[in-house]
């Protein structure tokens, strides 16, 4: 049997499921990568020069981690960058699926959680939102002045309690209650005489005024009414509606509408994220990467992982024993040493590949670009400008 048997064998077993978890076995490059990884791994490891306290099955092990929490580390960054654009998005679809070539899929940026919120606010200035707006009314009857609209309106739907957005209590247009702008009326003589038509012949009826007219006059009859009059008002105290001007018997008959929410689905600040949406870090989909699909930076960091992860494997295994008696004496095994060295290269690695990630990430592009255009601005702030002389 060959000195390299322990760490060499059939591939064939790698490719039916020699990894625990089998997540990448079925992929041609990762069944040829890891013959050639675990022999890297071994011969840094000091084999056959040394000897190895563990077969190839466990460096196989090492290797499949080591893929997975690079894949853990991408996921990470492409969750921190695209969570809330992906957020209630749909997790289940067709191939546009989320993740569904290994979280390679490329992601376009979306409005996310401020789409959300701005449903709010359309909500509340009546303009948008989720939350179905109901309309009721109260009819009003001589010498009452105040009405319940909790139990004395006509609503859509009840509820425990109503949120009144609107109350429609207003009088006439004043635009209605003067005459018609277009047409003749008393000043008509006068002003057609200072325009220069007032030698015309009578067919002439009517003249165009400036809109502003219009709206001085109407703004003086709603002024009047304010002021000289009861104008057409309410107060609403806790859903008690209290009808300006007062009613008469005349008015009997008549309908104030207003549009509400119910309370209970106004303030509802959950959704139903059951039929498969995204809600949080857990459930949205990506999925391992491909190995095939990684590029050789990648690879080359799943290499010195599994070799990391190997030295701490070994290091716990010659832990056991801190020493191994011979016939002459014996030997002192460095399991504590290659322990805490694999440990302290795992961490390093993984702080790498966190530091670069974070500088490639959304923000950082951000301030880079931000960062880029304050430049060039000094820099053309600085050039001469030509002078055009006409």
């Amino acid at each position: 049997m060959p000195k390299d048997s322990f760490i060499y064998q059939d591939p064939s077993e790698n490719a039916s499921g020699g990894t625990p978890f089998a997540i990448y076995d079925s992929d041609s490059e990762f069944q040829k990568d890891s013959k050639t990884v675990c022999k890297w791994t071994a011969r840094r490891l000091g084999h056959p020069v040394m000897q190895l306290e563990f077969n190839s099955g466990s460096i196989w092990a090492c290797f499949e981690e080591a893929v997975s929490e690079y894949s853990t580390q991408i996921n990470n960054y492409n969750i921190r960058n695209w969570m809330w654009s992906s957020y209630g998005s749909e997790r289940t679809g067709s191939g546009s699926e989320l993740g569904a070539t290994g979280s390679l899929e490329v992601q376009h940026p979306t409005l996310g959680t401020s789409f959300v919120l701005s449903e709010r606010y359309g909500e509340t200035a009546l303009v948008g939102g989720n939350t179905t707006l109901y309309s009721g009314s109260v009819i009003l009857t001589g010498s009452k002045q105040q009405y319940d609209l909790q139990n004395e309106a006509r609503l859509e739907k009840s509820g425990d309690r109503l949120e009144i957005q609107k109350v429609y209590n207003m009088g006439p247009s004043a635009i209605t209650r003067f005459y018609d702008p277009f047409a003749g009326s008393f000043e008509q003589r006068q002003m057609l005489d200072a325009f220069g038509f007032g030698n015309v012949s009578p067919a002439v009826s009517f003249i165009m005024r400036p809109i502003s007219y219009d709206i001085v006059r109407a703004q003086a009859i709603e002024t009047n009414d304010k002021i000289r009059k009861s104008a057409y008002s309410f107060e609403l105290v806790n859903n008690k509606l209290r009808i300006f001007p007062r009613p008469s018997s005349d008015d009997g008959g008549d309908k104030v509408y207003f549009q509400y929410y119910v309370r209970d689905d106004y303030l509802q600040t959950t959704a139903s994220y059951t039929s498969g949406k995204v809600s949080s870090p857990a459930n949205i989909p990506y999925k391992f990467l491909i190995y095939s699909e990684i590029n050789s930076v990648g690879r080359q960091w799943i290499r010195k992982f599994t070799l990391a992860l190997s030295k701490e494997l070994l290091g716990i295994i010659r832990s056991k024993y801190a020493s191994m008696p011979l016939p002459d004496g014996e030997v002192t095994m460095d399991g504590e040493a290659l322990k805490a060295e694999g440990r302290e290269e795992k961490i390093q690695l993984l702080d790498e590949l966190k530091e670069f990630l974070d500088s490639v990430s959304l923000t950082e592009k951000s301030k880079a670009e931000a960062e880029e255009a304050n430049a060039n601005q000094e820099v053309l702030a600085k050039a001469p400008l030509g002078i055009y002389i006409g």
